[in-house]
C-alpha cells in the first residue's frame, strides 16, 4: 500500500468527489476558482493513487480572524473519506500542513470547527489549535475559530 500527500492540480479537482460530494457543496466552484488563482493550496492524501483525504491552506479568506497577509493562514477543508476515518490520516494531513506552513514563513494557523464535531475538536486541540478567536454561530450552526502559533 503506497500512501502520499501531494499538491492538487486544478485539472484533477473533480477527483475530490471521491472524498466529498461536490454536487451538494455550494462552495465547490468558489474553491476551484481559488485553486486556479493560487489563493487556495490543496493537498491530497492518496492511497495507491486513490483520493482519500484533503487539507487546504487559504492565504486570504476575506476574514481577519482567519487570515492576515504573510502571518496567518487558514486551514480549510480538512476532510477524510468516511470509511477511512479514525486511522490517523487526519493527523498525517495536519502534520504535513503544519510543516508546509512553517516552510512558507507563516507564524499562525487558523481553523474553523463545528462545536458538535468532537473528533475534529479533539484532533485540532491535540495539534495546538488552542486559542479561541471566535465562539459563535452562523446560518450553518455553532462553531469555533481556533488558532495555533507556530
Amino acid at each position: 500500500m503506497k500512501t502520499t500527500i501531494e499538491p492538487l492540480k486544478a485539472e484533477e479537482y473533480h477527483k475530490c468527489s471521491n472524498i466529498w460530494d461536490m454536487k451538494k457543496q455550494k462552495l465547490a466552484d468558489k474553491w476551484y476558482d481559488e485553486i486556479v488563482s493560487g489563493n487556495r493550496l490543496v493537498f491530497i492524501y492518496k492511497i495507491n493513487d486513490e483520493f482519500i483525504g484533503e487539507g487546504a491552506l487559504v492565504k486570504d479568506a476575506g476574514d481577519p480572524d482567519y487570515t492576515v497577509p504573510n502571518r496567518r493562514i487558514y486551514v480549510s477543508r480538512m476532510i477524510v473519506k468516511k470509511e477511512y476515518r479514525n486511522r490517523g490520516i487526519g493527523s498525517e494531513i495536519l502534520t504535513f500542513l503544519i510543516e508546509k506552513v512553517k516552510n512558507m514563513g507563516y507564524s499562525e494557523m487558523t481553523i474553523g470547527v463545528d462545536k458538535d464535531n468532537a473528533s475534529a475538536l479533539h484532533l485540532y486541540k491535540k495539534f495546538g489549535f488552542n486559542e479561541v478567536l471566535f465562539d459563535g454561530a452562523d446560518e450553518d450552526g455553532e462553531y469555533f475559530k481556533l488558532m495555533k502559533r507556530i
